[in-house]
């Protein structure tokens, strides 16, 4: 997948390098249950968690530049009677915040769950202290429904109904 400035697409070993750089810097790790990459190993055991999960994960890599510059899928994927779920993760180096460009990749991912997967509902929970992260949200029309117990935020957002 592409967006205006962005190019999406699942990680492979091949990238476990620039996993490895982009996952070494604790401020990317901040708000997410994982500690920093210390070693290549690190990079590779997160590439192949990912591979093996039911969801995906793409790798967000800059167009001018090629570089890794964060990540965004879908995990924790959830079926009841009529009700398809999945909680959408995303994550983005310092040196791109406030640009836009998690706003421009979830916009396609979203669109690419509820149009190419069938979801009905697309979750997110953040901690509250991450207000980058709430905001954009809010920015894509997510609600906030509740305060979990283990002090999270989480927020949801239903697929639009055709007109």
């Amino acid at each position: 997948m592409e967006t205006e400035r962005t190019r999406l697409r699942l990680l492979t070993l091949d990238d476990a390098e620039a996993v490895y750089n982009y996952f070494s810097d604790p401020e990317v790790t901040k708000f997410m249950d994982i500690e920093p990459c210390k070693d290549l190993k690190d990079a590779e055991d997160i590439i192949r968690y990912h591979l093996d999960d039911d969801g995906c994960r793409w790798g967000l890599f800059d167009k001018t530049t090629e570089l890794l510059m964060g990540t965004v899928g879908f995990h924790c994927l959830r079926k009841t009677e009529n009700i398809f779920m999945a909680e959408i993760g995303y994550d983005l180096s310092m040196e791109y915040w406030g640009k836009g460009f998690m706003t421009e990749a979830l916009t396609t991912v979203i669109s690419f769950g509820f149009n190419q997967w069938g979801f009905d509902v697309i979750d997110a929970t953040v901690e509250p202290e991450n207000q980058r992260s709430i905001n954009v949200l809010k920015k894509l029309g997510f609600v906030n429904a509740m305060d979990l117990n283990d002090h999270l935020f989480y927020f949801y957002l239903e697929k639009p109904i055709p007109l």
